[in-house]
């Protein structure tokens, strides 16, 4: 039998967490994990939402990952589909520790030290997915071309940073993502990320 495919899901946000949400769609709840860059994108319990999902078919389930936009879902699965042992927990991993852009920025300038600090990936995961994704034709160099109108702001990368120094540390991915978070909206303007891992630090000790 083959499973019908379902590329995304419109209704009611039921519930929602940094791991997953329950999507409300004609009286049926969909149960879909998702990344923390799509939960920072999530409208408040009880609006209308609309998720980009993959349906992944196994023996023992069907499992849906869903996403906020399509760049995030891409990525989701040139990692899954491209990169040799990376698998759907993994990659949604990896869009919760670095955002589309930066993480594109890592593999075309061969940073395996940024990579390498996202939660799952080593040293040697991360030198495979650049060898593994530069080898796609077009992929590296349709990344390069574009970096310079969507490479990550300033802002965008200070606060990437800041997780991933605060995950180096040895807190969880999420605590870490929610304190820089609460540290930007309580600065209510630019931080460096050295102000944001000493604020963030502030809130989890």
């Amino acid at each position: 039998m083959v499973a019908p495919m379902i590329t995304f899901l419109e209704g009611t946000l039921i519930e929602a967490l940094p791991t997953h949400v329950v999507v409300g769609v004609h009286g049926v709840g969909y149960h879909v994990a998702i990344p923390l860059s799509s939960y920072d994108r999530l409208p408040l319990v009880g609006q209308q939402i609309k998720v980009l999902t993959h349906l992944q078919v196994r023996e023992d389930a069907h499992v849906l990952f869903g996403f906020m936009s399509a760049a995030e879902r891409d990525l989701f699965r040139l990692l899954v589909h491209h990169v040799s042992g990376i698998g759907p927990k993994t990659a949604l991993d990896v869009l919760s520790g670095i955002s589309v852009g930066s993480f594109k920025a890592a593999v075309v300038a061969n940073d395996v030290s940024t990579l390498s600090k996202t939660k799952g990936i080593g040293k040697k995961t991360a030198e495979r997915i650049i060898v593994e994704l530069k080898d796609k034709v077009g992929i590296a160099a349709a990344w390069e071309a574009a970096s310079a109108t969507h490479a990550p702001t300033p802002q965008e990368t200070q606060i990437n940073d800041a997780v991933l120094a605060l995950i180096s540390l040895g807190y969880k991915q999420i605590d870490a993502h929610k304190a820089v978070k609460q540290t930007l909206e309580k600065a209510g303007g630019p931080q460096s990320s050295e102000e944001l891992v000493r604020s963030a630090l502030k809130l989890l000790i």
